[in-house]
């Protein structure tokens, strides 16, 4: 067997090759027995949304389930005041599947309904697993399926959409806390209101969050009732249509923040006790139950299971027009222990039998299905430990996924801020951690996201200024702490963001220093959405000073943008100076110059680069990004010869660098 890619990219996996190698293997014995050894492709195996679930025919419904527990299965709802009729029980058929035929005036689009499953020794009201509406009564709090058939269903207009990916940069927004007003957002105000400013910030793709249905709001999401359906506490599943249409209609990219990794445990709402066998989607015995999420985990061995998922990634990317996924808790799936207490300290920890292969069949998997229904679609593994290979191609033996999130960076960040005085900043570690990642797998590089911004942690800026947020942001009045935090969140995003190699991600709000956390209406606040939404008038006021963070942040990524191939362009470290705390790189025909030092400007600090003439094009010491513009920006800088270094072709950049500013300089002759 020939060496896969992926070990002749990085030689210290040769030891572990049998392991890849089954792995590779494992899914492709996978594939070909889900295909019918390729009979029939990975897409028309995962096309269970159009055969389970509710549908219209031409002469009236058909409804098929999976419950192969069930002794009896009846369809009730406000068509037939909710009770258990003949006429409308489910058959069983085959394979566990039950199905039932109704004429056309057996319900309508609106009607609200769920199943009553019985089993050996009960029964139970459940919302059907494969549901595409659920909503819930603001009285009762109840959820229900409902019967989601307009007779003019929403069309998009922008058909083809290819994302621009040179590079990628990602808002991660969520729908519900995407306004102002203190109370739950929609889709409708989401598309009206919020894209317009993400388009006018730069961003080329949203990651929207929280989009599956869940019982409860304060999971941000990530308790997974009802797979298949779009939450309705933002609207229906045309207004969703049209904001993704609306966004690729301003050339936006729209991703979905996917939960496969594990469920809720509701057995009404959800798929905890389906139909008496708890077990049905979920692993048995101690595998079940996730100790720490208190949640329920799939068994991915299942090929019922695979089917569900696959055709859930399918489904929407086939109905909504989603470019793609960012899968979450990717770690929880791929370790038995879920990478809890783990460190991950050398390559053995990837290899040591400890490991999901089961998981990891269905990433494979799930990546090889994503791209064959949509070869432009993107996909984002969430994931901690460093598994090598996740991002690598699944011909290569990797997994498949098209970018990883660089998760040391926003971790390395806030253990600086909270542990280093500035003194103690050392650009050799900064540079280290921002491009510390495989050769051959992409990444998406962030300071932050939603994960920092929750109760319990903090946000950069919050990190950084504190309370002084509250009295201090009033242009005029900024104080020491102020000031300093803005210019350091400035440094951190553009040294961030410009040492990328795949894509960028901010989380909405963040690039204002959007204060405070997100805290989500729960019995402990009295119910309140307060902090759980987005303060747009603190940056739409000109008074005050967090404009000048989203002002930067906007040019940062139009020059980002402008450089074709930016995220595959090597970045080369011209110097850094502990001591003096200096950082200098390379990326094409840009030079980017950080000084960390609080106290210490340097005056004619020479650089050795290519001969030629440099222009500022981004100083965060600027008076518009609330800078005290210590230097003359529309000085051109040209380089000395130095008789050292002729045969190196280098000559000496010299510059003025203010304490605590960072300037990009463009080669222009």
């Amino acid at each position: 067997m020939e060496t896969l890619n992926l070990i002749k990219n990085d030689p210290w996996l040769e030891p572990y090759e049998d392991a890849i190698n089954g792995r590779h293997q494992h899914a492709l014995e996978k594939e070909a027995e889900l295909t019918n050894k390729g009979k029939q492709t990975l897409s028309d195996f995962a096309s269970g949304y159009l055969y389970f679930g509710l549908h219209r025919t031409a002469d009236g419904w058909i409804f098929r389930e999976w419950a192969p527990n069930a002794t009896q299965i009846f369809i009730v709802g406000t068509f037939n005041d909710w009770k258990e009729e003949e006429k409308y029980s489910l058959k069983r058929i085959t394979n566990g599947n039950w199905e039932i035929k109704l004429p056309a005036d057996a319900m309508k689009h609106g009607d609200l309904y769920k199943l009553i499953v019985h089993w050996e020794g009960g029964c139970g009201e459940r919302i059907p697993a494969w549901a595409t509406r659920v909503v819930q009564d603001e009285q009762t709090k109840i959820f229900s399926a409902q019967v989601w058939a307009p007779e003019k269903p929403y069309k998009a207009k922008k058909r083809t959409f290819k994302p621009s990916v040179d590079p990628l940069l990602i808002y991660e927004c969520h729908i519900g806390m995407a306004q102002k007003d203190e109370k739950v957002g929609t889709y409708n105000e989401f598309r009206e209101k919020t894209l317009p400013r993400i388009a006018k910030a730069g961003y080329n793709c949203i990651q929207i969050m929280a989009i599956q249905e869940h019982p409860y709001y304060g999971s941000f999401g990530y308790h997974v009732s009802s797979f298949f359906a779009a939450s309705s506490r933002f609207g229906t599943p045309d207004e969703l249509k049209e904001l993704i249409d609306t966004a690729h209609g301003l050339g936006i990219a729209v991703i979905m923040d996917i939960v496969h990794s594990h469920a809720v445990k509701n057995e009404v709402e959800g798929l905890g006790n389906f139909a008496g066998d708890p077990n049905q989607y979920f692993y048995p015995g101690a595998r079940r139950e996730h100790p720490a999420w208190d949640s329920l985990c799939f068994d991915y061995g299942k090929n019922e299971v695979i089917h569900f998922l696959l055709s859930n990634c399918k489904y929407w990317l086939e109905e909504y027009g989603f470019d793609g996924f960012r899968f979450d808790g990717v770690t929880s799936m791929l370790y038995y222990s879920h990478g809890l207490g783990e460190a991950f300290c050398n390559y053995g920890d990837y290899f040591n039998g400890h490991q999901d292969d089961n998981a990891i069949c269905y990433l494979t998997l799930a990546n090889k299905l994503i791209h064959e229904v949509n070869a432009k679609a993107l996909t984002i593994a969430e994931e901690v430990s460093g598994m090598p290979g996740l991002a690598a191609k699944t011909e290569d033996g990797g997994y498949g996924f098209d970018y990883r999130m660089a998760m040391n960076i926003p971790d390395y960040w806030i253990k600086t801020i909270k542990e280093k005085i500035d003194e103690d900043w050392k650009p050799s570690s900064m540079f280290w951690e921002v491009t510390n990642r495989r050769k051959d797998e992409k990444t998406i590089s962030y300071a932050e996201s939603h994960d920092q911004a929750l109760v319990g942690d903090k946000t950069i800026i919050f990190r950084l200024i504190d309370a002084d947020m509250y009295w201090h942001m009033q242009k005029g009045d900024e104080n020491y702490i102020v000031n300093r935090g803005i210019a350091l969140h400035k440094m951190i995003r553009m040294l961030t963001a410009t040492t990328i190699n795949g894509g960028y991600l901010n989380f909405m709000g963040n690039e204002f220093g959007h204060p405070e956390w997100i805290d989500f209406p729960r019995e402990g606040n009295g119910w309140s959405c307060k902090y759980a939404r987005r303060q747009w008038d603190l940056v739409d006021n000109k008074n005050l000073t967090y404009h000048y963070m989203a002002d930067f942040d906007a040019d940062m990524l139009k020059i980002i943008k402008t450089v074709k191939g930016f995220q595959a362009t090597p970045v080369q470290e011209i110097w850094h100076n502990d001591g003096d705390q200096v950082l200098a790189y390379m990326r094409k025909d840009y030079v980017f110059v950080f000084n960390f030092n609080p106290k210490q400007s340097f005056t004619d600090y020479g650089f050795l680069v290519s001969p030629g003439t440099y222009e500022v094009v981004l100083n965060t010491d600027n008076p518009a990004y609330g800078g005290n513009g210590f230097a003359d920006d529309t000085v051109k800088h040209f380089t000395v010869a130095d008789p050292l270094y002729e045969k190196e072709k280098k000559e000496w950049l010299k510059l003025y660098i203010p304490a605590r500013t960072a300037v990009i300089l463009k080669k222009t002759k």
